[in-house]
């Protein structure tokens, strides 16, 4: 790769826009993006921790890709190396994490689902991740909670509470994927992971994403100057857009 080539990054979302949401990778998908390589800098941005990225990417993922973020580039990995890792309770205390977790699992008790499984709250290096369903449902379950969801809003009236009843404490509440939002320190959000690649001197940034409206996780870093966003609503169109731009 020469020129303009190594001077172009290509940062993905994960789920909705790499694979179906936290699906594995599809073989054509994963030579596609390898092939993308050749022809520019390549790199992952999910809200995710590591191991589902893995999970979902490939256990070599840090050698399949430039860059890998999960959680939203809290945790960060360039040319297969661990470049940082940060810390939420460092950043919020023990107090406020504390009587964040108490408010959701209070209002977690509340909510009448036609399902309820295990693990209502994940915690993460960077965010806290909050499901109502619970992450451990099966995909059945995942699906009939994300169909109730954008009926009721169930997620967005949580996030609406949280935010007025945390107001002025630094937080930023998130909606991703199907089942759960993330909640972390203002400015933790997916743009932090373009502190890291600025400092590489990339001429331009495209990113890709399908949560690209307000109040979605990649709405911050699609919206941000330091990028061109591409909103897509499947891999198969993330697919059809870098073809068209880097394949012609």
């Amino acid at each position: 790769m020469e020129g303009d080539g190594a001077r172009t990054l290509c940062l993905f979302d994960v789920d909705g826009t790499l694979t179906a949401p936290r699906q594995k990778i599809t073989p054509e998908m994963a030579d596609f993006l390898q092939a993308l390589r050749k022809k520019t800098k390549v790199g992952v941005v999910g809200g995710s921790d590591f191991e589902k990225i893995q999970e979902q990417l490939g256990d070599d993922v840090v050698e399949k890709f430039d860059y890998v973020f999960p959680e939203n580039g809290l945790v960060a990995y360039k040319d297969g190396v661990l470049l940082n890792k940060q810390s939420i309770q460092g950043q919020l205390g023990e107090e406020l994490l504390q009587d964040l977790i108490n408010y959701c699992l209070s209002y977690i008790a509340k909510i009448k689902l036609p399902r309820k499984r295990g693990t209502f709250i994940e915690f993460r290096n960077g965010m806290l991740n909050v499901s109502p369903v619970g992450r451990s449902c099966s995909q059945q379950e995942r699906i009939e909670f994300y169909e109730l969801d954008k009926e009721e809003h169930i997620r967005e009236k949580f996030v609406a509470d949280l935010q007025r009843d945390f107001a002025g404490k630094g937080l930023t509440f998130s909606i991703g994927g199907q089942i759960s939002f993330d909640v972390f320190p203002d400015g933790w959000d997916k743009r932090y992971c373009l502190e890291i690649v600025g400092k590489d001197g990339f001429k331009t940034i495209h990113f890709f994403g399908d949560k690209t409206m307000p109040g979605g996780n990649d709405y911050e870093i699609y919206t941000d100057p330091r990028t061109i966003g591409h909103s897509v609503t499947s891999p198969e169109q993330t697919r059809q857009l870098c073809e068209g731009l880097f394949f012609h």
